[in-house]
């Protein structure tokens, strides 16, 4: 049996496969490994791996993937936790950026666009990231999210120059004066994931004219800051035209993405909300399961 767990900060999809082929799968908070103690990881595992293991077969490799797993230090609570679950499981890890990279274009070759809550990109060869153009988190980028897409509505929100009518819309979804919006920006924990939180309701309003350019503004600022500059090296390498994209939010766009791709020389090709089922077939294909 293999395990395979893909995590963001605030929630965990996991996937057993059996020799059999059989896939049973799981969801739980988050498993980043930046901001929670071992205690939280081992009792989040705790859930999970009956569910997916309830014969409490021999699991011979688990492939751990998480915003953050960048070095065995950073893994170290991960690793601790499967001693206890899958004490002779083989473990590999991996980071966020190499999942949605797998997801999309398996061994092969394109630009990887992750395009959720946060964002991040890179130039992906043969299996392997060739180049990373670093994201930089909610204050310095995540050009091209759902956390960009939220900070941008809110910065207008309380300077006045959102729209009456959405404004409106936006009084009576969140409730949230110029304190509030500060208090849960600057002092409250979770920024991020407020910010976040934002994009659904901006998105609803896409037909609005005022939205649909705060909406393109932000996508173009990824393109123009990341993913054409892929290609700036070698306009005739074709992968580093080929676009792939991971994420609600990317998806949410496809349409205009589209579009804007067009204008810097981009081709968006792919699609994808979660990469955890693209995983277990990228995984099985490999274990020949």
């Amino acid at each position: 049996m293999i395990l395979i767990v893909e995590s963001g900060a605030t929630k965990t999809s996991w996937r057993s496969v059996d020799k059999d082929g059989r896939v049973r799968a799981a969801l739980t908070a988050g498993l980043s490994p930046t901001c929670l103690d071992d205690d939280h990881i081992r009792t989040v595992m705790r859930q999970a791996l009956p569910v997916l293991n309830p014969d409490g077969r021999m699991v011979s490799r688990v492939f751990l993937y998480s915003a953050g797993l960048v070095s065995p230090e950073a893994a170290a609570p991960f690793l601790g936790a499967m001693e206890i679950w899958c004490p002779l499981a083989q473990v590999e890890f991996h980071s966020d950026i190499v999942a949605a990279a797998r997801a999309l274009w398996g061994d092969g070759s394109g630009v990887v666009a992750i395009m959720g809550t946060g964002s991040n990109s890179c130039l992906y060869k043969d299996g392997k990231v060739v180049r990373n153009i670093r994201p930089g988190g909610y204050v310095l980028g995540d050009e091209g999210s759902g956390v960009a897409l939220g900070r941008a509505f809110l910065a207008d929100y309380i300077k006045g120059l959102v729209p009456d009518d959405v404004a409106a819309d936006f009084d009576r979804e969140f409730a949230l004066d110029y304190a509030g919006i500060v208090r849960k920006v600057y002092k409250e924990q979770g920024a991020s994931a407020f910010l976040g939180s934002v994009a659904p309701f901006v998105m609803q309003h896409i037909d609005h004219e005022y939205i649909r350019n705060m909406v393109t503004e932000c996508l173009e600022t990824f393109l123009k800051r990341s993913l054409a500059r892929y290609g700036q090296d070698d306009p005739a390498d074709a992968a580093a035209r080929k676009v792939g994209v991971v994420g609600s939010f990317g998806c949410a766009c496809k349409d205009i993405l589209r579009s804007l791709g067009k204008d810097f020389g981009l081709e968006f090709v792919k699609f994808v909300k979660s990469p955890v089922d693209e995983l277990v077939t990228y995984h099985s294909k490999s274990y020949g399961l």
